[in-house]
């Protein structure tokens, strides 16, 4: 099996300008995120897809693999799909570019069931919340799955609700996602054909366009101790974090 590792970067940002360059311990963020991608055992090609000039020329002076794609894609993932037309493979993992402390072990999870299960067109992975703002922090994506692990809803809100007993585990997202070539390119045909999916424009939650057209999305959960940058805040607790990790 053919495994490609993709790091989709954009320098603009809502919340956070050109946060793939964000300075952590030295290094661009974008450098801590395809370091520890390097480590996966599975990648037999891992490469950073931007649609920016300066994510491609920092990538080219730290000897990362980049590929300049469209400035048009709504998504990360539409921007996997533009590298899938040039790179052809059996499976294309998405590694989010501003998850800098994403243990290469962890990303491993999201590969594995497609080992096990032929017909698995889509992974994702998620972890249980130990932080309780995280449970109200709505950049935060709550996962919600069935019993055999398959998302049934992704929310910012707090949910599900416990009315009964709050003896309950909240999950978050992890943003690291497996896909078929086929489930990437119903994906990217159905961003051109109708934008994105009515559940996921409102909660800008991109798997939910899958789960909104009835894939099945296998859930995946792993411990880890990442913290996506959204924020400024969110790069200093990521540097006081890495700073530790270094001098242990």
């Amino acid at each position: 099996m053919k495994i490609i590792g993709v790091i989709p970067a954009r320098y603009e940002s809502s919340r956070f300008q050109g946060k793939p360059l964000a300075d952590i311990c030295g290094k661009p963020m974008i450098w801590w995120v395809y370091q520890h991608a390097s480590q996966v055992n599975y990648f037999n090609e891992l490469y950073v897809a931007t649609d920016d000039q300066r994510i491609y020329d920092a990538c080219v002076a730290n000897n990362m693999k980049c590929i300049m794609t469209s400035t048009s894609h709504r998504t990360g993932t539409d921007r996997i799909g533009e590298v899938a037309e040039k790179i052809p493979a059996d499976l294309y993992v998405n590694i989010q570019g501003d998850e800098p402390l994403m243990e290469p072990e962890v990303m491993e999870k999201a590969i594995l069931p497609f080992f096990d299960n032929p017909e698995l067109q889509v992974s994702n992975l998620m972890t249980k919340i130990n932080d309780p703002v995280d449970v109200v922090n709505f950049t935060v994506p709550k996962v919600i799955t069935n019993k055999e692990g398959i998302g049934i809803y992704l929310t910012r809100s707090t949910a599900p609700y416990p009315k009964g007993s709050i003896d309950y585990a909240y999950y978050k997202q992890v943003c690291v996602y497996g896909f078929t070539p086929a489930a990437l390119k119903f994906y990217c045909d159905y961003g051109k054909k109708y934008g994105k999916a009515k559940i996921e424009a409102i909660e800008d939650i991109e798997i939910l366009r899958f789960i909104e057209n009835g894939y099945k999305v296998q859930y995946i959960e792993v411990d880890s101790e990442t913290v996506a940058v959204d924020t400024p805040n969110d790069l200093k607790k990521v540097n006081e974090i890495m700073a530790a990790k270094l001098q242990k």
